[in-house]
């Protein structure tokens, strides 16, 4: 299941519910990413997203993952719109019967996100606002995958 949504989400209840869905499962791995204050300057992010084609690359993603690992289900939660310190970003949830492959696919799809997945990222801090690329070592993880 993918969601892009300005929605704010319980990641724990989302968690939970995936968990409760996959009972057959011997593996669940995930990633919960939260709006963090640099040094306490950051007031909030805006995270923009060209709908169609970011919903659309994040489900080829998924399929490259279910291609190269035995999963289960996954699951993706993104956030869009204005999200302040302490808000849930992302989630991602991966299932399988052995750990390995939920571990591994759910960085692959971390990694796809922060490098990929077509979100524009504002921070907004006290002094103004910056539109935010991803780190160098950001594209350095993804490129493990290829």
């Amino acid at each position: 299941m993918i969601i892009v949504s300005n929605t704010p989400f319980d990641a724990g209840e989302r968690l939970n519910a995936f968990m409760e869905a996959s009972q057959n499962a011997g593996a669940i791995a995930s990633f919960i990413g939260r709006v963090r204050g640099e040094g306490g300057d950051t007031k909030s992010l805006y995270l923009e997203s060209y709908a169609d084609v970011t919903e659309q690359g994040i489900e080829d993603a998924t399929k490259r993952a279910y291609a190269r690992w035995p999963l289960t289900d996954i699951l993706i939660i993104h956030r869009i719109g204005t999200l302040h310190a302490g808000e849930e970003i992302v989630l991602v949830a991966t299932a399988s019967e052995h750990r390995r492959a939920a571990f591994e696919a759910c960085d692959f799809l971390m990694d796809y996100l922060k490098t990929e997945a077509i979100f524009w990222k504002k921070e907004i801090t006290k002094s103004g606002s910056t539109w935010v690329e991803p780190r160098t070592q950001d594209y350095t993880d993804n490129k493990r995958w290829s």
